[in-house]
């Protein structure tokens, strides 16, 4: 289809679907009731952003994919697919749950996973794991706004006082 074979559509999908965590979990009412501070980049911002991060993300999966016979990607693929669990279950934690406190330590653990994955990526393929660097800088930065945020509204962002 258009030289892209199968497995391109298949690392495409997933990062769809991690995505649409951000659709089904929506800012709303509540975050734009919050404390922010004023460094926040704006609300359109993080579309495109994301947009872009994830092209990068899929990109990346599908270039490891190419490299490696099927019996070594056990460890590439397992860290991959729990960078895109985790992905998915920040918007359902922040906003979906309206609870910035686990949201942060979910934070904390996939830049660690991103971490891990451009670390046993980066063997298999250079290229793919420097695509995933700015995935990293981009969780880096909402990981210190969501600690300011919860630092900013310390009470609403444990779950109490909707």
């Amino acid at each position: 289809m258009f030289g892209l074979d199968l497995s391109f559509l298949v690392f495409f999908g997933a990062c769809f679907v991690t995505a649409l965590s951000g659709a089904i979990f929506t800012p709303g009412e509540w975050y734009d009731s919050l404390d922010k501070p004023s460094w926040q980049p704006p609300s359109w911002l993080f579309g495109p952003v994301w947009s872009v991060l994830y092209i990068m993300i899929a990109v990346s999966g599908w270039l490891v994919w190419q490299e490696r016979d099927m019996h070594l990607m056990t460890v590439p693929m397992v860290a991959y697919s729990i960078q895109l669990v985790l992905n998915f279950m920040w918007s359902a934690l922040f906003f979906g749950a309206r609870r910035m406190d686990y949201a942060l330590f979910e934070v904390v653990l996939l830049w660690l996973s991103i971490l891990a994955t451009i670390l046993v990526f980066l063997p298999i393929s250079a290229t793919a794991a420097y695509l995933l660097l700015p995935y990293l800088a981009w969780v880096s930065f909402a990981a210190f706004l969501n600690l300011t945020m919860l630092r900013l509204n310390p009470v609403r962002g444990r779950g109490n006082a909707a």
